[in-house]
């Protein structure tokens, strides 16, 4: 009979925690994904980096270039000039950040949508955290460009990041929408 009472007990718990959550994932495929964009991010750097001079660019489309560059700021060079300490800031900044994000995986695992967001957002943080610290900057590689106007040279991380930012305001939309 105990045993039984302790059974649907446990029971009860393990079903509130999941309805608490909104869950049955757990945080393991969320992070699958971020290793997935931190992985494609590394390789594709990598690659670029053994193929290319600083500078060097090769003309792939009318609208396309790859392109070797380092980023010493944040996004469009954002205090690129500062001096060093920004390396460190940023850096600080892209750990926290990825804290803040594995605690919201954990916290709202169940909710696939505004999870692989923020997967993504993670992976693409998290790899230019880690250039940070190996190189003291970002590489940057990918440079579409309109007649004479270049959109500032990118990567995959910065990539994850901004599809991660798309998918979190539809997620938001669409739970707005779900709430009339």
């Amino acid at each position: 009979m105990a045993s039984k009472a302790g059974a649907r007990a446990g029971a009860k718990r393990t079903s509130a925690g999941a309805a608490r959550s909104g869950s049955t994932f757990g945080l393991a495929p969320w992070l699958g994904i971020a290793v997935i964009a931190i992985l494609l991010d590394q390789v594709t750097k990598l690659t670029i980096l053994k193929t290319f001079q600083y500078g060097e660019f090769r003309p792939l489309t009318s609208f396309f270039n790859l392109v070797l560059v380092y980023n010493k700021g944040a996004a469009f060079s954002f205090l690129a000039a500062a001096g060093g300490w920004q390396r460190w800031f940023f850096t600080l900044l892209g750990v926290v950040a990825a804290t803040v994000i594995v605690w919201l995986l954990k916290r709202h695992n169940g909710q696939k949508m505004f999870c692989l967001s923020l997967s993504l957002i993670l992976g693409g943080a998290l790899g230019n955290v880690i250039d940070r610290v190996i190189y003291g900057h970002v590489i940057d590689f990918l440079d579409f460009h309109v007649g004479g106007w270049h959109w500032p040279a990118f990567n995959v991380a910065d990539s994850a990041i901004c599809v991660g930012a798309v998918l979190l305001v539809i997620d938001e939309l669409r739970r707005v929408r779900r709430g009339k």
